[in-house]
């Protein structure tokens, strides 16, 4: 059976995540009954990240096993075009035939995500539900400075969920940068933050973040975040932030 890498980009708004559930909408079961639409059979995809409810991606990596060799891009055309009748903001933007051995999850080297922050007064509009609105002055360089004592190889265990099923909390934190985005749609209100690693743990990203707003607000300093992360206990750990802001960018092999 002929192996495909598959590109996808989403809007997880409306979606309980990437994993199928019973009684839930998910990307993963949107893409899946696309698939199998047009191939006429069960269609099995493996992922490089399970994203949370609520997060996107541009760069979310799968691969498809098909019983028969598709031209790439009818894959890309007919699963865009189902996946597009059914209003489903979900598309393939990218599909190559790989090696039997290749595997999305597995295979990966290192994720990278991007955080969206924007910290202004007035409401958001165009980017309601895909950025995160804080109207509290945040000082995006004592974010940056106190993030990078995060780097390298450390337990985790404040910056995860309660339901992360990791066997172990130990991670390598390779990225993780905040800085203001300057231009733009929001003349510098913008603020992304970075982050690369081999693997996340289950909701890590947003807790970092969300400490990290922290130190922004003035509310931590430096020791107090390098306390939190030393505390490995959960209930250290800031605010958590909202899925809204969250994107997968790339997965690298």
């Amino acid at each position: 059976m002929p192996r495909y890498k598959l590109t996808i980009e989403y809007d997880g708004t409306n979606y309980h995540g990437w994993q199928k559930q019973p009684t839930l909408p998910s990307i993963q079961q949107c893409l899946e009954e696309a698939l199998a639409h047009f191939t006429q059979h069960e269609c099995n995809t493996t992922t490089a990240g399970r994203t949370d409810a609520g997060v996107h991606a541009v760069g979310q990596i799968v691969h498809v096993d098909l019983e028969q060799e598709w031209r790439l891009e009818k894959i890309q055309e007919a699963t865009n075009g189902i996946l597009k009748f059914n209003k489903h903001p979900i598309a393939v933007v990218d599909a190559q035939e790989v090696d039997e051995n290749f595997d999305a999850r597995r295979s990966a080297t290192k994720r990278h995500y991007r955080y969206r922050i924007v910290n202004r007064r007035a409401n958001l509009t165009v980017d309601y539900n895909r950025i995160w609105h804080v109207r509290r002055p945040l000082n995006a360089q004592a974010m940056d400075k106190a993030a990078k004592l995060l780097l390298g190889r450390h337990d985790f265990s404040t910056f995860r969920s309660k339901d992360c099923q990791a066997a172990s909390p130990i991670r390598s934190l390779d990225r993780l940068d905040v800085r203001v985005v300057e231009g733009g749609y929001y003349g510098g209100d913008e603020i992304e933050i970075l982050c690369a690693s081999r693997a996340f743990l289950h909701n890590q990203v947003r807790s970092l973040v969300g400490s990290l707003k922290f130190v922004g607000e003035g509310k931590w300093n430096e020791a107090d975040l390098v306390a939190a992360l030393k505390a490995k206990d959960r209930k250290a750990c800031g605010t958590v932030a909202p899925a809204c802001g969250l994107y997968l960018m790339e997965v690298d092999y």
